[in-house]
């Protein structure tokens, strides 16, 4: 049943890139990874009021910087230079790159199921990817590797916090602390390019207040929410099975909303990575039956 709940805020994450390609073409992604964390912590906090420890405070700090501010940073800016269903799929290579790090920093050795799959999924990616068969800004691509990295390293220390902390608290002030560290970083860019805020500011719509209420609201509010409540009861490994909602909506709401279409063979070589990215949990499933 988590598995299907974490289908949920999956589903969310996946429709960030077109959404945001769609209501909000134009914004900086410094600006709207602080909108999109900053009033989503303080709603939490006067939701239900909570305060660290004093011991607490570091390891907050780094789930705020890793998880919030670095991993939102790199999440717009896959979504203003990729097309959306290429970022929800390329994000089901995450299971691969968890397994790589947990052997080197855990010693963790991967199933031959895993690093079969894995390899599947490395040979699939290298296809799709191919910069002969679809053109591809660079730029996103790099921040798809890095917010893959935040996931794993942030999903590890979540983790690994267990009950010691209120998984209420985690996530109200690492929304809080990333959410003020990147209303930093936003202020000091625009001093160098002021062009794009005031832009923002004054073409302000109804279309970017309601993708702003969508990415606050639903991918932020409810999906972490929902993220931290499970990750504390299943494994980041059957978390991510869940996760086969997020590149599914970010396929569906690229075609929905910006037209996206690709050949028969790149929507094959999509689903064969989604059924990749999966295929392990499922079969260690329905072993266990």
């Amino acid at each position: 049943m988590n598995i299907f709940l974490a289908m949920i805020p999956a589903f969310f994450w996946g429709t960030t890139y077109a959404m945001t390609q769609f209501t909000l073409p134009d914004w900086p992604p410094l600006l709207l990874g602080a909108i999109r964390a900053l009033p989503a912590g303080l709603l939490l906090l006067a939701l239900k009021p909570s305060l660290p420890n004093k011991t607490d405070w570091p390891v907050l700090i780094k789930l705020g910087a890793i998880n919030i501010a670095l991993f939102f940073s790199f999440i717009f800016i896959m979504a203003l230079t990729l097309p959306s269903a290429i970022s929800g799929v390329g994000m089901v290579s995450v299971p691969v790159f968890a397994m790589l790090f947990h052997w080197v920093v855990s010693k963790k050795r991967p199933s031959t199921l895993q690093a079969g799959f894995g390899a599947v999924l490395v040979i699939l990616a290298w296809m799709l990817f191919d910069p002969s068969a679809i053109s591809l800004n660079p730029i996103g691509l790099l921040a798809m590797l890095a917010a893959i990295s935040c996931i794993i390293v942030g999903s590890t220390i979540t983790k690994a916090l267990g009950t010691r902390i209120h998984w209420w608290t985690v996530l109200t002030w690492q929304l809080i602390v990333g959410g003020v560290l990147l209303s930093i970083a936003a202020a000091i860019h625009s001093l160098f390019s002021p062009e794009q805020y005031f832009a923002a500011i004054q073409g302000f719509s109804m279309e970017n207040a309601f993708g702003l209420g969508w990415i606050i609201m639903l991918n932020t509010v409810l999906g972490y929410i929902m993220y931290v409540w499970l990750l504390q009861r299943m494994t980041v490994v059957d978390f991510t099975f869940g996760g086969i909602a997020n590149p599914v909506a970010g396929i569906v709401s690229g075609m929905v909303l910006l037209g996206e279409s690709f050949t028969p063979h790149q929507y094959l070589l999509m689903a064969s990575m989604i059924l990749a990215s999966i295929a392990p949990t499922l079969i260690q499933i329905i072993r266990k039956k």
